[in-house]
């Protein structure tokens, strides 16, 4: 079974933070890269800053595909507000181009990826969150057909016989905060919570956007429950980033399923 490497929150094209990501990815490299094949990097979303700069796209394929050529050859990626946009205002543009840049195609979501027994289900948060009524400030929702299709893909023969099932999406499901919400929470709550209660295990739950990198063990009866925080450090606002309600990590997370989580383990990159 392979381990896992989390990250998150990337926000490149916000200063020079390209210069940040190839220190990150240099790093990752060096720590890993002799055994790059036990790993799938799961990134959970703000890859880029705002995603109608530029380049900025391009800027992280670039970075994404160094590592597969160091050998990391399973990245797994959702969007997250800001990829989709400037961070508090979506556009539904932004979807095909996310897409065509680290899928080469249009894909639906969840997304299914079954890797040595482990089952990977992608959410995208935004994808009920770009209509011309709700397509500001840096909320989530998943929506009705998204969360249809993971309660269908969790009971499927491939996805059950798994021996883990890892889910993962870029808006944080339990902190609640003014305009940064994750809408649907309690209905996904309820997928998970009933699918367990049916003997399908939920392993890992994965998440981004707070940027506080905190451990939630525990939270809807599922063993592992990581914020990644912002693998970049990117700053708060000056307004609040005195608040320690506020504070950023980079927690960038090993993490392996056959182990107890006291085994999991931040790597420092920056």
């Amino acid at each position: 079974m392979k381990k896992i490497i989390h990250m998150s929150d990337w926000h490149i094209g916000y200063r020079a933070f390209d210069k940040r990501m190839d220190v990150v990815i240099d790093n990752l490299i060096i720590e890993k890269g002799d055994r790059a094949g036990q790993y799938v990097i799961v990134i959970t979303g703000d890859l880029v800053n705002n995603a109608r700069q530029e380049n900025c796209f391009q800027t992280v394929k670039r970075g994404l595909d160094q590592l597969d050529e160091a050998g990391f050859k399973h990245i797994l990626v959702v969007p997250g507000n800001h990829d989709y946009g400037t961070g508090n205002k979506g556009s539904k543009k932004f979807v095909e181009i996310f897409q065509q840049t680290f899928f080469g195609r249009e894909i639906d979501f969840p997304k299914k990826d079954i890797i040595d027994d482990v089952a990977f289900l992608g959410l995208d948060s935004m994808s009920a969150e770009l209509n011309w009524y709700d397509d500001i400030f840096a909320e989530g929702e998943i929506g009705k057909h998204q969360l249809q299709v993971l309660e269908q893909l969790l009971h499927a023969k491939d996805v059950n016989k798994c021996r883990k099932r890892i889910i993962y999406l870029h808006h944080h499901p339990f902190k609640w905060r003014p305009f940064h919400q994750l809408k649907d929470s309690r209905k996904l709550k309820k997928i998970l919570t009933q699918a367990m209660a049916g003997g399908i295990s939920i392993d890992a739950l994965l998440f981004g956007h707070n940027h506080q990198g905190h451990a939630h063990h525990g939270q809807w009866g599922i063993e592992r429950c990581y914020d990644a925080g912002t693998a970049t450090l990117k700053p708060r606002p000056s307004f609040v980033k005195w608040s320690p309600w506020f504070t950023i990590s980079s927690s960038t997370r090993v993490m392996d399923l056959s182990q107890d989580p006291r085994q999991d383990y931040i790597l420092n990159l920056l």
